[in-house]
């Protein structure tokens, strides 16, 4: 009888050990938890990065904290031009000695436009954000801003580019330049430069203009004749090295460092973000690109 006892304890025993093997095998107990995302290390000084379909935040690095915005600064500068009523993207824009002269003075990047020629505010846009030129974000703030004059002119740009930062909500951001040429109060932060960009994308012009990899504009030169400019390059390089890249625009300088707000979409999400001081070109793409990998893995 003690025998018989023993043996059946062992053959429930058994069974147990078989059951519970087999539940664990069918999951019946439940999945093993997957592997927690490991939150990326950036060189950059500040980071950000969200869904930029439901807005929420997936990443922040001083996030909050003010930082010189260098020629990311002319998303906001394309942002204005494209606000405004009445746009005509084929209206001609003739290029003024003071536009060169500042370029010049600067020690700025351009788009090189040449004096005289007329040139459409769409190629404009172009010459603004694919080779970042200052000379295109001069004409583009002479061009829409208001006054008797080119400085109130330019003032009355700017006055509508922290206008419409403030119409987002943003607290964090203020201009003093039209293109990143800051004079002691240009600046922002990670999350509000991505939420200007993400304003900016709404546009389809914008959106177009700064997916494109390379332009070449056709002006009309003050004689009348027709000039095929150099080709334009854009020089965001994500666009060629990271998969379903859809802009946005670069931005360098002595104070900023390297700069670089950026999108992508893929499988039918699009993430959204920015560095700001980053210690290089290489290093500002590598943040951003482990960003948009952590963003795509949540």
């Amino acid at each position: 009888m003690i025998t018989g006892i023993k043996g059946t304890r062992v053959r429930r025993a058994a069974a147990v050990v078989v059951t519970t093997g087999a539940m664990i095998a069918t999951g019946a107990l439940g999945a093993a938890p997957a592997q927690a995302l490991t939150t990326p290390t950036i060189a950059a000084k500040g980071g950000y990065v969200m869904n930029n379909g439901t807005g929420t935040s997936l990443y922040g690095k001083k996030a909050d904290t003010r930082l010189s915005t260098g020629s990311t600064t002319k998303i906001m500068t394309a942002k204005v031009v494209l606000s405004q009523a009445n746009l005509n993207l084929d209206a001609k824009v003739t290029i003024q000695k003071a536009y060169s002269d500042y370029i010049v003075s600067k020690g700025a990047s351009s788009a090189h436009l040449i004096v005289g020629d007329k040139v459409t505010v769409r190629q404009l846009l172009y010459g603004l954000m694919l080779p970042s030129g200052c000379d295109a974000a001069y004409a583009l703030a002479d061009k829409f801003g208001t006054g008797t004059t080119r400085a109130a002119r330019v003032k009355s740009f700017i006055a509508k580019m922290n206008t419409s930062a403030r119409n987002l909500g943003l607290t964090n951001t203020h201009f003093d330049s039209f293109d990143g040429i800051g004079n002691g109060s240009n600046y922002s932060t990670p999350r509000d430069l991505t939420k200007i960009a993400s304003s900016a994308m709404k546009n389809s012009t914008f959106k177009t203009v700064v997916k494109t990899k390379s332009y070449t504009a056709k002006t009309i030169t003050k004689t009348g004749s027709t000039r095929t400019m150099g080709k334009w390059t854009n020089t965001n390089g994500l666009l060629s090295s990271y998969s379903g890249t859809i802009g946005v625009k670069t931005g360098s300088g002595a104070e900023a460092k390297y700069c670089l707000v950026f999108a992508a979409t893929r499988n039918g999400k699009t993430v959204i973000g920015t560095v700001l001081a980053s210690t290089s070109i290489t290093a500002r793409e590598s943040d951003a690109k482990k960003l948009m990998n952590y963003a795509f893995a949540k």
